[in-house]
């Protein structure tokens, strides 16, 4: 493929911008080469600026749930604009799907709109704190929770793909505030509450991992983690950014049967658009300014344009048989990616929850950060390219997830898997 206008866009982006790229797992870093720069998106195909069209298997991250500029949406964004687009004031659609996340999701009794999903995690963190009176917070190594200052240890996602276990300009002071544990791992998780559960403020865990490459949780393992937390007066809070509206109506939770104290959303919540969420019990998010004392604002929270989008997107996600149809692509994905790698000899591991899934080359379980990181990066990597090549855009980084839309149908998983099996061949 021809990519010589992205990689004269790449040129001019790098002057200006580090790095040239305004988010770091876009620069290719984990597999090498140029990013490439799109022009336009319509379902489940992309077109680069070069002409060259690809099947989307990274849905801009996991919000692209119905495929890019799914009418409906589009046509909710503009006429919101229409009305114009920003108020900083309230606005009717504010309340609407306030309403429709607390009726879908049992365990929001009150949200507060963000406008991304780190923001959302950030002020979780900070309304936790404030509830509790405790300092320290538990995170899970791995789980990547945004780009906050309380999260970037042991964070995994593009801190792991550029090889930054932490991040410098996090206060050490600070950092430790931050506990970690192992995912999937309960007797660490007991044994470092029965230390210190005393100052714990919260446990905050991805249900389903999307930020080491999807790790799927042990049978009984969230439970487990759900009750820890009750038993010791931890506040419990689902990081519901990646799994919220896309592994069922009611996100991880409705799945796994659990009741969070705190949920955050983001991505599928705003269709596209930046909009986030963070939601729980009613006496905890009654502590949230102003009608208590933990202080969180923003000048575009509730943005009248997102929140068409977001009413949109998840209006639609309720029609009937949406889940039942995801499922089947993912499992059609995964059977049809397990045959072409073993029809090449090519030792390969995949994970998949509904419509998340990621192929870790290693011949080994993945299911903590240090299973993952036994994953082969530079095989990725030439894996990578070659689908590439053959008109497959995958996440690029061996450790993200993979997202399916409902705009791929059997012709797209055809091209994928005919793809996958030139691109296994060449690594055999």
């Amino acid at each position: 493929m021809n990519h010589s206008h992205s990689k004269a866009l790449f040129a001019r982006a790098q002057e200006r911008i580090p790095g040239g790229v305004n988010s770091p797992v876009r620069a290719f870093r984990g597999v090498g080469g140029d990013p490439v720069f799109f022009r336009e998106a319509t379902g489940a195909w992309m077109t680069d600026v070069d002409g060259n069209r690809y099947v989307d298997l990274v849905g801009s991250w996991g919000p692209l749930i119905l495929g890019h500029a799914y009418p409906p949406i589009v046509e909710a964004i503009i006429e919101a604009a229409r009305r114009g687009t920003t108020y900083g004031a309230p606005a009717p659609g504010e309340v609407e799907l306030a309403e429709l996340l607390c009726a879908t999701v049992p365990s929001v009794e009150k949200v507060r709109l963000v406008s991304s999903g780190t923001e959302a995690t950030v002020a979780a963190i900070r309304l936790a704190r404030g509830f509790t009176g405790r300092d320290s917070i538990l995170k899970f190594e791995g789980c990547f929770h945004g780009a906050g200052d309380p999260f970037l240890v042991k964070a995994g996602s593009g801190v792991e793909t550029l090889g930054l276990p932490d991040s410098p300009g996090v206060p050490a002071a600070l950092a430790k505030l931050t506990l970690t544990a192992p995912y999937n791992d309960l007797e660490a998780v007991e044994r470092l509450f029965a230390e210190k559960g005393k100052d714990i403020a919260c446990a905050i865990i991805e249900p389903v991992v999307g930020n080491m490459g999807v790790l799927v949780p042990k049978p009984g393992y969230l439970q487990g983690l759900q009750e820890l937390c009750r038993k010791h007066g931890v506040l419990f809070v689902l990081d519901e950014v990646m799994t919220g509206f896309r592994l069922a109506r009611g996100g991880a939770q409705e799945l796994f049967g659990l009741k969070p104290d705190l949920s955050t959303f983001a991505k599928v919540v705003g269709g596209g658009m930046p909009l986030g969420a963070y939601g729980g019990r009613r006496d905890i998010m009654s502590k949230i300014a102003p009608e208590g004392p933990v202080y969180q604002s923003g000048t575009l929270s509730g943005n009248p344009v997102a929140v068409a989008a977001g009413l949109a997107c998840l209006k639609a996600l309720a029609a009937p048989g949406t889940y039942a149809r995801l499922e089947q692509l993912g499992a059609m994905l995964e059977q049809g990616l397990k045959a072409e790698a073993q029809a090449a000899g090519v030792p390969v591991t995949l994970n998949r929850v509904g419509s998340m899934l990621t192929l870790f080359f290693c011949d080994t379980l993945v299911y903590d950060y240090t299973s993952a990181k036994k994953a082969d990066t530079a095989r990725f990597g030439r894996f990578f390219h070659a689908m590439l090549n053959e008109g497959v855009y995958l996440p690029p980084s061996q450790f993200e997830a993979a997202f399916v839309s409902l705009a791929i149908g059997e012709a797209e998983v055809a091209h994928i898997l005919g793809a996958a099996r030139k691109a296994f061949r060449s690594l055999a």
